[in-house]
């Protein structure tokens, strides 16, 4: 049912702009894309609302307060105001940075955000792209992003924007191998790496049950890769103030606060795809749509995040590395040999 609606709601569009307007293919192809982007775009700014909202009342829950509890039911139209404050906010750009890279160095980390969007199916048949690299495309884009909080440290001309900068890019570039890793359990079980070949291996069995080290190892390693606690060191503010962004003010700080929940937001999704089931009902609950369900193991995965920043206090930045590089890679690559172990006796057995 989800997938005919979209599809169709897709096709009158097309049939509409070929037909009525007179538009060629190609310009079809091209205010289509554009407008299922403006769809992505709009699905995380509404999340975001969402987000900023749960995550300050999950932080006030775990810390015995009260929270946003003024403006709107339980404080839920907080976080619209501070989109006022913060476009009301003077952009400030400090007189020794690097002006060019300090002003598009967040503007670039939204778009390497976005751009992750391209692959990643929202239901059955509802994606930008279903392309067959799908997966490989969603890991390059986001390995992109670290010269974003590169650039955005190194333009500040300031230290603790550098080293937060500089922590950052150790950081991302070592917990990016053993949440590669962890992936390429469930690629070699099913084969593919087009995301929705990914779900529909998951019709009987969700990846999680046979791959359930990886998926610890895939969510240790997407904390540390999205800067949350109790991995967000690059922002220590104990130690660097705010990190890469101290400089930062108004729309400017906006942004990268924006691209960092978008990297949330893709993350779970990624998880809900690869280890959940994606769209796929459990228990033959099928009466209820296939993008309710994908919604719901996404807001699942978010409060595990959220939960594990507020327990746990932040780590020292020589102990994450040790944990990335002498344990979960170790444990990442025993998880590959024994699942290929297991695909070929598998093999035998079956002939």
């Amino acid at each position: 049912m989800e997938k005919s609606f979209f599809i169709n709601v897709a096709d009158a569009l097309r049939n509409w702009l070929t037909n009525s307007l007179g538009f060629s293919a190609t310009a079809t192809d091209l205010i289509t894309t554009a407008i299922w982007t403006l769809v992505v775009i709009l699905f995380i700014l509404m999340n975001l609302i969402v987000l900023v909202w749960l995550e300050r009342k999950f932080s006030a829950f775990f810390q015995q307060r009260r929270g946003p509890n003024r403006l709107g039911p339980a404080g839920f139209l907080q976080f619209p105001v501070d989109i006022v404050k913060v476009l009301g906010k003077e952009d400030i750009i400090p007189a020794a940075a690097d002006k060019r890279v300090f002003k598009i160095a967040s503007t670039t980390l939204f778009i390497t955000a976005l751009l992750a969007w391209a692959v990643i199916p929202l239901g059955d048949g509802v994606i930008l792209k279903d392309m067959n690299i799908g997966l490989f495309y969603f890991i390059a884009i986001g390995s992109t992003s670290t010269i974003s909080f590169l650039m955005g440290g190194f333009a500040s001309n300031n230290k603790y924007s550098l080293i937060g900068g500089m922590r950052t890019v150790a950081q991302m570039i070592s917990y990016e191998i053993p949440m590669v890793f962890s992936l390429l359990g469930v690629v070699m079980m099913v084969g593919s790496l087009k995301l929705s070949d990914i779900v529909a291996a998951q019709k009987n069995i969700w990846f999680i049950i046979p791959q359930l080290v990886a998926f610890v190892v895939y969510f240790i390693s997407t904390v540390a890769e999205t800067n949350r606690g109790p991995f967000d060191l690059a922002e220590g503010e104990q130690e660097l103030v705010a990190g890469y962004f101290t400089e930062y003010s108004g729309i400017r700080y906006a942004i990268w606060m924006i691209a960092e929940y978008g990297n949330l937001v893709a993350v779970s999704i990624i998880a809900s795809i690869m280890f959940l089931g994606g769209w796929n009902a459990p228990f033959g609950l099928t009466f209820i749509p296939p993008f309710i369900w994908l919604l719901l193991k996404i807001y699942f995965m978010i409060f595990l995040f959220m939960w594990v920043k507020w327990t746990y206090p932040r780590i020292r930045i020589d102990h994450l590395m040790h944990f990335g590089w002498k344990f979960l890679i170790p444990v990442s690559l025993a998880n590959i040999l024994v699942t290929g172990i297991g695909i070929y006796v598998y093999r035998m057995i079956t002939g």
